[in-house]
């Protein structure tokens, strides 16, 4: 490969690790999450300080290469790796700093998000994170971040303070309010366009117990139990926050074994108030069934956020589709219904976000995440073992079908964080008109040459 052929084989003043194809390690490290992407890097740059980023970044350039960047390879569009170029590695800065009486959390970019929510519990505090414990806070984080704590505490981007980022001139600034507000802006849900972030710092809030958990439910009552989300959404108090899944029941304990690789519907949710009114606002939702299975109870924060990592297993062939929904009507939850029915892989899911609460009480503008009064996130996750174009085109089909059926109950948006590689139309979706020209200028003023664009690309041109 050309890019290859030029590759000089070391990086002056890099004290990381540096692995090519040649390597013992090269295969594992090469790999992302969704196993649809199998890209080969010409080299692994991992990283361990800000400076091995500088060095391994002015390489990249001197020598040409394509750069992606790698946090913790989470993102379904594959953005973390690239054929033929650099992956600038993060994953190795994983260092970690809590401030109990600041309320402060200072977190190196290849931190997991069960690794910071397992740091910041040590002292009962938390910040909002993703719903898989093994999601990297990076990419997570740059794209908005909705997760169990949104409707209490909002977004991971309005608990971000701070962060230091490497631009693409190489140079190193902190962007916060004050310093370099126009690339703060930017970096709260425009992704990685900006440059590489070295170091987060979030607000932490008091959260160490919750009431989590799911209650489930035969498919054959999804349209009576989605239109009684529907109710219990417009009424729910901000502490609680809500997830509508359609899926194929596990095996697990708590699953009876009648329902056992069977469709079902799922109300998951999070309630981060006060015990006793959660359990208050909680039991409507065991009332009206009741419940196959239940499972809704006291437990520790970080157990809620790995409640779902075994149906997010690394090495599957994933597919997604997004968009917001303006509101659950009879229309909408019929279409939900009858096409989530039709999915072709008992891996696969379809998930509705309740939004609101502290989400929708930042105006637009203040962050470059400005979805901010949808009611909810619609995610598409098509899931599938079997590699191959082949084999893949009855689970993207379907994945399709679903989004396009429901696009007249959807605002036209979608959340960067769940766009797979679907070009620059549906980037442009991702953002309103005006703030996505505002980030056209911050990235002709931190990246006019584009050099991070192996991500959802906001164009400088």
């Amino acid at each position: 490969m050309r890019e290859q052929a030029r590759w000089s084989g070391r990086i002056p003043g890099f004290s990381g690790e540096l692995v090519g194809p040649g390597d013992s390690t090269y295969e594992a490290r090469r790999h992302v999450w969704n196993a649809m992407i199998d890209r080969r890097p010409a080299v692994i740059a991992r990283c361990s300080s800000a400076e091995d980023v500088q060095a391994a970044l002015a390489a990249a350039l001197r020598e040409n290469l394509p750069i992606a960047v790698r946090g913790g390879a989470h993102n379904v569009a594959g953005n973390a790796t690239v054929d033929g170029g650099m992956v600038i590695d993060l994953s190795p800065m994983r260092r970690i700093e809590v401030d109990p009486s600041a309320r402060r959390a200072s977190a190196g970019p290849g931190l997991t998000w069960g690794e910071l929510d397992a740091a910041t519990h040590a002292h009962g505090l938390a910040t909002t994170g993703g719903l898989v414990s093994t999601t990297g806070i990076a990419g997570f984080t740059l794209g908005g971040g909705i997760g169990w704590l949104m409707r209490q505490h909002g977004l991971t981007v309005d608990n971000l303070v701070g962060a230091d980022v490497v631009t693409a001139a190489g140079e190193r600034i902190r962007a916060d309010e004050e310093n370099a507000p126009d690339l703060f802006w930017a970096l709260r849900g425009g992704g990685g366009n900006f440059g590489i972030v070295t170091r987060f710092e979030y607000r932490l809030h008091p959260v160490s117990q919750v009431l989590g958990g799911l209650t489930l439910y035969p498919a054959s009552r999804a349209g009576a139990m989605l239109r009684y989300f529907r109710e219990v959404t417009e009424s729910a108090p901000d502490a609680l926050t809500l997830l509508f899944a359609f899926l194929t029941a596990p095996p697990a304990p708590f699953v009876p074994p009648a329902l056992h690789g069977k469709p079902v519907v799922a109300i998951l949710g999070c309630w981060a108030g006060d015990a006793t009114e959660g359990e208050r606002v909680l039991r409507p939702l065991r009332a009206f069934g009741p419940p196959a299975a239940d499972v809704f109870g006291p437990m520790p924060y970080p157990m809620l956020q790995s409640m779902l990592d075994a149906g997010a297993p690394a090495g599957l062939q994933n597919y997604w589709k997004g968009g917001y929904v303006s509101a659950l009507s009879d229309g909408a939850i019929d279409t939900v219904v009858e096409h989530a029915s039709r999915m072709r892989s008992p891996l696969s899911q379809v998930h509705l976000h309740h939004l609101g609460g502290a989400v929708a009480r930042v105006a637009p503008e203040v962050t470059a995440f400005a979805h901010r009064h949808a009611a909810f996130a619609l995610n598409v996750v098509a899931t599938w073992p079997e590699p191959g174009p082949a084999a893949a085109v009855p689970h993207m089909d379907w994945a399709r079908a679903v989004s396009d059926a429901m696009a007249p109950h959807c605002t036209g948006g979608v959340y960067v964080n769940f766009l797979g590689d679907e070009g620059e139309e549906r980037v442009r979706a991702a953002y309103p008109p005006a703030t996505y020209e505002r980030l056209r200028e911050v990235k002709r003023r931190h990246d006019p040459h584009n050099v991070f664009r192996l991500n959802q690309n906001i164009r400088p041109d």
